[in-house]
């Protein structure tokens, strides 16, 4: 819209609006002091244009859908109903260009409505089983020992601490501190292994405690490990020792309690003097979390007491009697077995880590990665558990590159360090030294060459995934679950 100071306005032929019209009232009442009647009938005249040509617009926009209609009507029987070429949406060509949306919705609903099923059919069959049982036996009304060999734990920080003051103020040497260090480290480890094959406690006592214990001896080592390096970078600053991605504020050796409490109870095996904080408590997010922990270790619970163990006690030994049986009951076992396995993964490493973070202001939260979407076994070991990752990466494998020993030598020591503590976490509570554990985490080493060698073979992560999942979680641990059983009752029977 343009309109001149001339006499003579002109007037563009596009539509005008109200803002021109009342722009023109505006420079009337600016030029005379007051709205001239000549200004108010040329912005009604404005108005009225612009109210004609939105109506020859809508006129147009009639027209069109008009056409439009004709067109699609206007499609006779001779139309080519064939234009180009194009591939059905599942061939081998089209299919990862799809989206399969609506066919994962479906797997959903089949999956819940057949465990629907299976949870009805249990229910019918063998009536509510929920009880202490297995778990939580007579025994655990004479586990107090075992709670007090917990509440003692933290007596060996408390000497770490003061070693490291004396190693701090001179008052002993570097190598008194080591000796010192390797001797409170196997004290942790060896005085609860002691006090629960001594007293004969339930299965799940003696596994909780024995967590407690391997966590308290992690942090023990990563706190005396981290001081020896400081130490020796702050008393070698020219040899350009510094970690790369570190500063030399972040690597200044300090002996500090505050930092060895909170290092004690934060939800990470590495010790450092700072970590990366949140600024606040987001209680609102902490009893979610919570409620969420309380369910799913009830479901968790549901599973091990309605399918687990009906499954195990009518299995046999899988190493004797019918082998087409023993494979039956793996299969079987397998699927409650994979979902005890996730519920227990999701509770531990993402609600009560994640609450134990947000409690302490932790920033760090990278718990676990994207394990699921393995495609080797190497890549699994490398992503579900990063705490403890990080703590074999930071006080073995690169100490041991340090010390000239190959890659491959170190990746072995690091898989016998953790076949070590699996197989005391298990064989120590069921009071069975049969190695198991400890032949299934070496059983790993193996497998990663394999896996290794599948996926270069197949260049397929979708193969190699299905290759982790199924040497896992369908055969691997079903059949740890069922040996430790029936070593446990034979046991029993025996002791009887």
């Amino acid at each position: 819209m343009t309109i001149s100071n001339s006499p003579e306005t002109t007037i563009s032929p596009s539509p005008p609006t109200e803002t021109e019209a009342a722009a023109i009232r505006r420079r009337g009442s600016l030029n005379g002091g007051s709205d001239s009647p000549a200004t108010e009938e040329l912005a009604a005249g404005l108005v009225r244009r612009r109210g004609s040509f939105k109506d020859m617009r809508n006129g147009k926009n009639d027209e069109n859908d008009e056409k439009k209609e004709k067109k699609e009507y206007a499609y006779r029987a001779s139309a080519p109903a064939h234009r180009r070429i194009r591939e059905s949406p599942l061939s081998s060509d089209a299919i990862f260009k799809q989206s399969h949306a609506g066919l994962f919705n479906l797997c959903i609903v089949v999956l819940v409505a057949v465990n629907s099923r299976l949870i009805i059919e249990n229910l019918m069959k063998y009536g509510w089983l929920i009880s202490s049982g297995f778990w939580f036996g007579s025994t655990s009304l004479r586990d107090w020992p075992l709670l007090l060999c917990c509440l003692s734990l933290p007596i060996f920080p408390l000497a770490a601490f003061l070693v490291e003051k004396l190693v701090q103020r001179e008052y002993i040497s570097e190598q008194v501190a080591i000796m010192l260090h390797a001797l409170i480290t196997t004290t942790a480890i060896l005085y609860p292994v002691i006090v629960i094959i001594r007293c004969d406690s339930a299965v799940l006592s003696g596994v909780i405690l024995m967590l407690f214990t391997c966590i308290v001896w992690l942090k023990l080592v990563s706190y005396a490990h981290t001081n020896y390096d400081m130490r020796a970078l702050a008393n070698a600053p020219d040899k350009g020792q510094t970690p790369s991605g570190s500063s030399n504020d972040d690597n200044s050796y300090e002996v500090n309690f505050q930092a060895l409490v909170y290092f004690m109870v934060a939800p990470t095996l590495c010790y450092q003097l700072s970590y990366p904080r949140t600024p606040c408590i987001r209680w609102g997010w902490v009893a979610r979390h919570l409620i969420k922990l309380v369910i799913f270790t009830g479901f968790m619970g549901f599973i091990v007491e309605q399918y687990i163990n009906p499954i195990v006690k009518n299995s046999q030994h899988p190493l004797k009697g019918n082998l087409l049986y023993a494979i039956e009951r793996i299969l079987k076992l397998s699927v409650p077995n994979l979902y005890v396995w996730l519920c227990m993964f999701y509770c531990f490493f993402h609600l009560w880590l994640n609450i134990l973070a947000e409690l302490l202001c932790f920033g760090d939260r990278e718990f676990y990665k994207d394990w699921w979407n393995a495609q080797t076994i190497e890549e699994y070991w490398r992503l579900w558990n990063m705490p403890v990752h990080k703590w074999m990466v930071r006080h073995i494998y690169f100490p041991c590159l340090r010390n000239g020993i190959p890659k491959g030598f170190a990746i072995l020591i690091a898989f016998l360090v953790s076949a070590i503590f699996h197989e005391l976490c298990i064989a120590v509570p069921c009071h069975i030294f049969k190695f198991w554990a400890f032949i299934g985490i070496m059983f790993q080493v193996p497998l990663v060459l394999v896996t290794n060698v599948l996926i270069n073979k197949f260049q397929n992560s979708m193969v190699g995934n299905m290759i982790f999942w199924c040497f896992f979680c369908i055969v691997g641990q079903p059949m740890c679950l069922l040996l430790y059983y029936h070593d446990v009752m034979n046991r029993k029977v025996n002791a009887r």
